[in-house]
C-alpha cells in the first residue's frame, strides 16, 4: 500500500528540559502531548488513537502502564497501540498510525515518548543489565559481561579492522553534531569541538572515546498524525510519510555480519515503497547513540557503499551547508538530547522541522522536500529493532 497522502504529521513537539528533577514521568508524557497538540491546533478531545512504548510509567506493573497513561491523559480512544522496540518504536508508531488511520481505526493519533534517566541517575549500562537478567539469552551471554559501550566498541573495532576506518573519521561525526548543536538553545553540549578534542577525551570502550558517546538526558517528545481531511483543515504544512520499513536483527545462532544492521532491510523496504533513492534525500536524522551507529547506518541505508562511511563523514561531510548530506541538525543524541536512552522520537521531530522550514536558519536545508529518519532500538552487534521512515512535504 502506498503511504503517500494516507495521513499527515501535523503536530511535533520536543520537551525543552534535559534534567527533569521537578517532573514525574507521567507529567513529561502529558507535557509533550500537550505541546504536540497545540502545535497541530487540536485538542485532547480530538484524539482517538494513542501510541506508546515501554517508557510510559507503570509498564512493568502487570502491563497496565499504557492503560494508566490513557487515563492520566484523559483520552477517549478507539485505537491503542503499545508496540515496543525501544529506540525504533516511535518511527514504527508513525507507520502504524498511518495504517490505522487508513483502515478507519482512528482519525487523530497521538504518539508520546519520555524518560528521566538523568534525574534518576540510571545509566544505559545499568538499564541493560537489569533487563538482561531475565532475557532468554541471559545464561549464555551474561557471564561475558556485555554492556552497551563495549558491544558498540566491538562494532567500531570491526569496522576499523575490515575497512581501515580511523578514529579521526569517527570523530568527524561528533564534530558535525557539535556544529549543529551550537545553534540549539536546548542542547546539552553546545560547544563546537574538533577532531582532536574527541581523540583527547578518555577512552570508554576501545576504540570509542567519551565524546563518541551520546548524552544521557531527560525529556521527551510527541507527534500528532491525522487523517487527510483533518490535515487540510489545519494551517500546518503538509508532511506525509511515504515509505517505511521495520526489521528485527539478531545473532542468528552466531551466523551474522556485525556490520549489517536491520537498516539493510528497512532502508530497502522504505525506499522501494517511497519510490525514491538515497541520492534523493535532502536531510537525514540518523540514530546516534555512538558515532559508529551513524557510520553503520549511512552504509546500510545506501548513502554510501560498505566501507566508505569513514570517507563519507570526514571533513564535514554531515555538516549542513558544508557536506553532501546534512545529518542531525539539532545536535542529535551526541550533543542535544537522548531522552530516556531512546532517541527515535527526536529523530522524527527534527525531520519534520526541516521539512516545515522550521529548523534553525544556520542549519536549515534549503527547500527541503524529502527527509529520512532512522531509529535503532537495542544494540548494534547484538539484537535490535530497526525502523526507517521517509517523509515528504507536499507543495
Amino acid at each position: 500500500m502506498s503511504l503517500k497522502g494516507q495521513a499527515y504529521i501535523v503536530g511535533a513537539y520536543e520537551h525543552p528540559t534535559r534534567h527533569a528533577v521537578d517532573k514525574s514521568l507521567g507529567q513529561l508524557h502529558a507535557e509533550v502531548a500537550a505541546g504536540a497538540l497545540a502545535d497541530a491546533g487540536l485538542s485532547w478531545q480530538d484524539v482517538d488513537g494513542y501510541f506508546c512504548a515501554g517508557d510510559v510509567p507503570g509498564w512493568d506493573a502487570q502491563g497496565a502502564g499504557p492503560l494508566s497513561m490513557v487515563e492520566y491523559l484523559g483520552l477517549r480512544l478507539r485505537h491503542l497501540d503499545t508496540t515496543e522496540s525501544w529506540g525504533s518504536a516511535y518511527l514504527n508508531h508513525v507507520a502504524h498510525a498511518v495504517q490505522a488511520i487508513a483502515a478507519g481505526k482512528c482519525r487523530v493519533a497521538l504518539i508520546t515518548q519520555a524518560g528521566r534517566p538523568r534525574a534518576e541517575k540510571v545509566s544505559p549500562e545499568a538499564s541493560h543489565r537489569q533487563q538482561a537478567q531475565t532475557a532468554a539469552e541471559a545464561q549464555f551471554e551474561a557471564p561475558y559481561g556485555p554492556v552497551v559501550t563495549n558491544v558498540y566498541g566491538m562494532c567500531a573495532m570491526r569496522h576499523m579492522h575490515q575497512h581501515g576506518t580511523t578514529a579521526e573519521q569517527l570523530a568527524w561525526i561528533k564534530v558535525a553534531a557539535s556544529h549543529h548543536a551550537q545553534h540549539n538553545p536546548h542542547a546539552m553540549l553546545r560547544k563546537v569541538v574538533s577532531v582532536q578534542d574527541v581523540l583527547d577525551s578518555p577512552i570508554v570502550a576501545t576504540p570509542l572515546h567519551r565524546l563518541d558517546c551520546c548524552v544521557i538526558s531527560d525529556g521527551g517528545g510527541a507527534l500528532v498524525v491525522v487523517h487527510p481531511e483533518i490535515a487540510r483543515s489545519l494551517t500546518r504544512p503538509l508532511v506525509t510519510p511515504i515509505g517505511t520499513g521495520f526489521a528485527v536483527k539478531h545473532l542468528n545462532g552466531g551466523y551474522f555480519d556485525i556490520l549489517a544492521s536491520g537498516a539493510v532491510q528497512t532502508g530497502r523496504e522504505a525506499f522501494a515503497q517511497a519510490g525514491v533513492s538515497p541520492s534523493d534525500i535532502q536531510y537525514a536524522s540518523l540514530y546516534d547513540s555512538f558515532t559508529i551507529t551513524v557510520l553503520v547506518q549511512l552504509e546500510n541505508l545506501g548513502f554510501c557503499a560498505a566501507g566508505e562511511g569513514g570517507r563519507f563523514v570526514a571533513d564535514g561531510g554531515l555538516i549542513s551547508g558544508v557536506g553532501r548530506l546534512p545529518v542531525n541538525t539539532d545536535g542529535g543524541g551526541l550533543c542535544s538530547n537522548h531522552p530516556g536512552n531512546r532517541g527515535g522520537m527526536t529523530k522524527v521531530i527534527e525531520a519534520v522541522r526541516q521539512l516545515r522550514g522550521e529548523a534553525h536558519p544556520a542549519v536549515q536545508v534549503r527547500d527541503c522536500r524529502l527527509a529520512l529518519a532512522h531509529g535503532t532500538g537495542g544494540q548494534l552487534g547484538a539484537r535490535h529493532g530497526s525502523a526507517t521512515l521517509i517523509l515528504e512535504r507536499e507543495a
